[in-house]
């Protein structure tokens, strides 16, 4: 691996601990922001420095890493009171590992670098925070050849596939392409299960009858199991995906592009949100199934 460097991790949540957890277990110099004093708090028990504010994080970093739930979150932390922006610096580069829209990804790099001379790479992920700590996220990224490349310096440490789409908002378009994916499949898991179970065949034998077919995947082969448990366990919240998949939804809208059978699930999510399901795990699909939902 390349030389460590000094590293902002700015967003401490699930996704962002995990981020800063595995920089620090590779040896790189993290400093953390969060609103959530107690996140910052439990990374500085394990050799985060936490910073005041995301300007403060930026000036003392090579590299700063966001990992935020909206586009408007990530704008205001980039371009407002003692943002990013603030402290931003040719020879600094911003990585977005945000779910956002492509657009207004394309828009925000565009201004940062023309305001400050930063250069942005939106590099959103999948794999979660299991494969975050393990350095085998699968990142998808935009922006310019170089800024990518200058970007691995980090992201050797959270990646085992990482590939460069296009320009800034290319990222994102294909992190929404993996939300559809993940979304219908997810329901066709939940469905495959009660199918199973209805027709007395243990669901939990699947994934290894099934393996290495046309039908096999990861998510059937992780989430299968779990599903028939009724393991309801937190893995992602369902209404992170109905973000993305609203953004989906919206781009889609946009482009003209027809999407049926993603409409169908983006319903079924927006469904469980308003059951109260929202922060709960996607293994909540079986309780609409189970009829469990009033």
């Amino acid at each position: 691996m390349n030389k460590t460097s000094n590293v902002a991790v700015i967003g401490a949540g699930i996704m962002g601990k995990a981020i800063a957890t595995r920089l620090l277990e590779t040896g790189n110099r993290v400093r953390v922001f969060d609103l959530d004093s107690d996140k910052v708090a439990r990374l500085v028990e394990i050799g985060a420095i936490a910073s005041q504010s995301p300007a403060e994080a930026t000036q003392e970093s090579d590299f700063v890493i966001l990992s935020l739930n909206h586009a408007n979150i990530v704008r205001n932390v980039v371009f407002g009171k003692n943002g990013v922006a603030t402290a931003a610096a040719g020879g600094k580069t911003l990585i977005d590992m945000s779910s956002i829209d492509p657009a207004e990804t394309a828009n925000m790099a565009q201004q940062l670098a023309s305001e400050t001379g930063m250069k942005w790479v939106d590099c959103p992920l999948s794999g979660g925070a299991p494969r975050a700590l393990t350095g085998e996220l699968t990142i998808v990224a935009g922006g310019a050849k170089e800024d990518f490349d200058r970007a691995y310096t980090v992201m050797q440490y959270l990646s085992s596939n990482y590939t460069l789409m296009g320009p800034n908002g290319a990222g994102q378009t294909t992190k929404l392409i993996n939300q559809l994916f993940c979304a219908v499949t997810f329901q066709a898991v939940a469905e495959a299960v009660k199918l199973a179970e209805a027709g007395g065949v243990d669901p939990t034998v699947i994934p290894k009858a099934l393996a290495g077919g046309r039908a096999d995947s990861r998510i059937m082969q992780e989430f299968m199991e779990k599903f028939a448990a009724r393991d309801y366990s937190p893995t992602g919240r369902i209404d992170n995906m109905l973000k993305d998949l609203d953004s989906l939804q919206a781009f889609a809208m946009k482009t003209k592009t027809a999407l049926p059978m993603t409409g169908q699930v983006v319903e079924i999510h927006r469904l469980l949100c308003a059951a109260g399901l929202g922060d709960k795990d996607s293994a909540e699909m079986m309780r609409l199934l189970d009829g469990q939902l009033s």
